[in-house]
């Protein structure tokens, strides 16, 4: 049985990672790169660090405008689906390329499993909400993270069968935190030590194509006057620069940086004071940590995170951010919300039995 998996963002590679080499001990597998991530430190750097294998397909689709993104996305990936002819094809998570996935899939008749259906954030002027519900409407299979997600796909009265499989990143997580420690020398590198600083990431398209809202956050940043560790997405990177706020960090708290390895980011999250995000993935990395997350957005499809009081959501609102960076403090204990890091084996053997 052959499975073609797509990926093309950061949060995608990690998932593969974990799941890839699990899929090879029982079945044939194909990776296509879609090329959404494309710099070196977004994608390349993954595969090499990670030991995922060398995908069969790089498409290179680069940076353009969401719908034809998608497009170019979903018309190359109809060629190699015609081309491979799988039995199942795997998308992951909430971007343009989990979509495209499972458009070409479905217009060639393949079966589409999505990994981490059902999260919602109930905002539908997130192109990521948007692409996670159109998505979960064509799936065949639909592995969840968590209860809530479970309940989200139910309401929705959505058709594909519904499996509880637990969160990938939590594995991946383990993984990942296991090798950092022992051979990362990030704080080494940056000269900091454990508790006496604060991780930022901003990328979502809300905050950093949106110049108030950009402007605001990293003007948070810097009046804050603490330590801050700030790994620069490229297109934050681009964004600042195009607004004038690409030098704001000269001889300031904030040391701004390159994106870093996975292994890397995990052992500064696990280290840290407090983390500034407006990732998903991030939020939860946080929590595994018990760090306390300040999400840089108005919603979050990781609701437990913030039921159980580990992460506040204060959008791009100045004063919000400045006064959770000093006051917020949790200590309440936490749930298993996201199971305990056997979400691999348990998609692989819910596949064994379906395929």
């Amino acid at each position: 049985m052959k499975i073609l998996s797509v990926v093309g963002a950061r949060p995608q590679f990690i998932k593969l990672a974990v799941l890839s080499h699990e899929i090879r001990k029982h079945f044939d597998e194909v990776i296509v790169h879609t090329g959404q991530h494309y710099d070196y430190e977004m994608s390349r750097i993954f595969f090499k660090n990670l030991d995922i294998p060398e995908p069969d397909y790089n498409m290179g689709v680069g940076s353009m405008e969401r719908s034809l993104q998608i497009k170019t996305m979903t018309d190359s990936l109809d060629r190699i689906f015609i081309r491979e002819k799988p039995d199942l094809a795997v998308v992951f998570g909430d971007t343009n390329s989990t979509l495209a996935g499972a458009k070409a899939a479905l217009k060639s008749g393949i079966k589409i499993a999505h990994i981490e259906s059902g999260m919602r954030s109930f905002d539908n002027t997130m192109p990521e909400e948007i692409n996670r519900i159109e998505t979960d409407r064509i799936s065949d299979i639909l592995f969840c993270s968590t209860k809530t997600a479970v309940g989200n796909l139910k309401n929705e009265q959505i058709k594909g069968k519904i499996y509880l499989a637990g969160d990938i990143m939590i594995d991946a997580l383990k993984e990942g935190i296991k090798s950092g420690e022992k051979n990362s020398r990030i704080l080494k590198d940056l000269n900091i030590k454990k508790g006496i600083y604060m991780v930022a990431t901003v990328h979502r398209a809300g905050n950093s194509d949106d110049k108030k809202k950009l402007k605001n956050i990293i003007g948070a940043f810097v009046e804050s006057g603490e330590k801050i560790i700030f790994p620069v997405h490229p297109r934050t990177a681009k964004a600042m620069q195009s607004c004038g706020i690409g030098r704001k960090f000269e001889n300031t708290n904030v040391i701004a940086i390159r994106p870093l390895s996975y292994t890397d980011m995990l052992v500064l999250e696990k280290n840290a004071k407090k983390i500034l995000t407006d990732s998903g993935g991030v939020q939860k990395e946080a929590y595994f940590f018990k760090v306390p997350c300040i999400t840089l957005r108005d919603s979050t499809e990781w609701v437990e995170t913030v039921n159980d009081g580990w992460n506040m959501l204060v959008g791009a609102d100045k004063p919000k951010i400045l006064d959770a960076m000093k006051k917020f403090n949790p200590k309440g204990k936490q749930r298993e919300n996201y199971g305990g890091g056997s979400s691999v084996k348990n998609i692989i053997n819910i596949l064994k039995k379906i395929i």
